[in-house]
């Protein structure tokens, strides 16, 4: 399985979809997010898309020539979703700020977008057959480029004497847990999970713990 399709060029010409079209491919990828992301790549069949998206399996295959195809689009699009917030990161401004924002808005993620975090997850315990350039490319590269940007707040004293790259893995760690270990989360906190601490509080008690827990440790000694 190869790696995402490069997007178009600036000036190539592009296929041009109609309103119906656009909107029958994100019911299907949609459907396909929900199957890949419970029962993997091998394990989910065309057949299972066509019935979770509602429509025949011819009619989903003339948007989509294989499942292969189906799956590289779907993570196409979550790697492009899921790095965003650390491309936000902004070197300009106050160093823990800027890390907790990013770690805010993973947890957000965490709520709100628990299938595609657990169909990244999948990809990578399967050895990332799909995504292995990109995570030995883009994704190291974005990484190396933030990291320079934290190495510099920890040389001015602005932060702690950590290592940039093991806190990026400890925030993708601590927030994604929420999402990719679902089951046991509700299972030891109840149904509850990441809901809010109370009416009058929008804070979940995981971001304030999170939080409190992060900014602590980053705040110079």
């Amino acid at each position: 399985m190869n790696a995402p399709a490069p997007k178009p060029a600036p000036g190539q010409p592009k296929k041009r979809r109609t309103r119906i079209q656009a909107i029958n491919r994100q019911i299907i990828l949609d459907a396909a997010l929900e199957v890949f992301s419970t029962y993997g790549y091998r394990g989910s069949t065309i057949d299972q898309i066509a019935e979770k998206s509602g429509m025949s399996k011819p009619n989903l295959l003339y948007y989509f020539r294989r499942k292969e195809d189906i799956y590289l689009s779907v993570l196409e699009t979550t790697l492009a979703t899921w790095l965003e917030p650390l491309e936000r990161l902004d070197a300009d401004g106050d160093p823990i700020d800027e890390i907790s924002k990013y770690i805010r808005l993973k947890l957000e993620m965490a709520r709100e977008m628990p299938l595609q975090s657990r169909l990244f997850a999948n990809e990578i315990l399967h050895g990332a057959p799909a995504i292995g350039e990109f995570l030995r490319g883009p994704l190291k590269d974005l990484v190396d480029g933030k990291s320079k940007v934290i190495r510099r707040w920890v040389a001015e004293g602005r932060l702690a004497q950590i290592d940039p790259v093991h806190l990026i893995f400890m925030i993708w760690a601590t927030t994604q847990h929420y999402a990719d270990f679902d089951v046991q989360v509700r299972a030891v906190l109840g149904e509850s999970g990441l809901s809010d601490a109370g009416e009058a509080d929008p804070i979940s008690v995981a971001e304030i713990t999170v939080m409190t827990i992060f900014r602590n440790g980053l705040r110079p000694q």
